[in-house]
């Protein structure tokens, strides 16, 4: 059983693939979001899941993992050089961690070939909006526009759109935004209980600070690519997780039974 602010997870089948941007977390409201513009174009079908789902049932918000594995998962908000996004991901792969990485399509068609460098690493791809705008400002059809159109740049490039999708600019999905992005076939959006804050830049050794007093078993912890302080800090991360006994494993493996 998960714990979660609002709504009670069950957790049952099989994993699946699942995936960050400067000042993009932030303690938002939960209120539902009002009119705003839309941009890209729809999926081809607003009801398609991804493939493999049928076995993880969530609810419509994941905050954290279950509270009595070893587990957490580094979760990045996905933006930035791709040098600097290589660089993070051999850092983790180095320390013997697996992440999530929630992308930006306009990133992601910026740099074509991160998304398999990201899942042929073993980790996490997933959806973090088209272009990273307010989306809890957003009327129903903007939402969904901002989410199917990530969607698309995902599966053009993989094959696939992810099992897991964050909203851009907010902590927590709205009601209209948990059912937009269900509509684009992402039946639960990721939030977090754990924010790193480095997309403030505050320093390698405040970033691990803060990570590492406020995890707990099965944190949800969000980070962000394109920031120097954060690539340096993952190998201490990993090590001070290390010596409480968690393990970074992706969302998918943090998720299923």
């Amino acid at each position: 059983m998960l714990v979660k602010r609002r709504r009670f997870l069950l957790l049952s089948g099989a994993a699946v693939t699942g995936a960050g941007l400067a000042g993009c977390t932030g303690q938002a409201s939960r209120a539902p979001g009002g009119a705003g513009s839309a941009s890209a174009a729809a999926a081809p079908s607003r009801t398609a899941r991804p493939p493999g789902d049928a076995g993880l049932q969530l609810g419509p918000e994941v905050v954290h993992g279950p509270r009595d594995r070893s587990q957490v998962a580094l979760t990045f908000h996905g933006q930035g050089p791709a040098s600097m996004a290589d660089a993070l991901l051999a850092e983790a792969e180095r320390a013997g961690a697996q992440v999530t990485v929630l992308a930006v399509g306009t990133w992601l068609r910026q740099y074509p070939p991160i998304a398999r460098r990201i899942l042929r690493g073993g980790h996490d791809l997933g959806n973090h909006t088209m272009h990273h705008l307010d989306i809890k400002s957003m009327d129903a059809a903007g939402a969904y526009a901002e989410i199917a159109g990530c969607a698309r740049e995902l599966h053009a490039l993989t094959g696939s759109a992810g099992r897991w999708f964050r909203p851009s600019q907010t902590q927590y999905p709205t009601p209209l935004i948990e059912r937009e992005a269900r509509q684009a076939g992402y039946p639960t959006c990721v939030s977090y209980d754990v924010d790193s804050l480095d997309y403030t830049d505050p320093g390698p050794d405040a970033i691990v600070s803060t990570v590492l007093g406020l995890t707990q078993p099965g944190s949800i912890i969000s980070l962000h690519l394109g920031h120097p302080g954060t690539v340096t800090a993952l190998p201490a991360i990993v090590r001070g997780l290390a010596r409480r006994g968690l393990r970074p494993v992706t969302l998918t493996r943090l998720l299923s039974p």
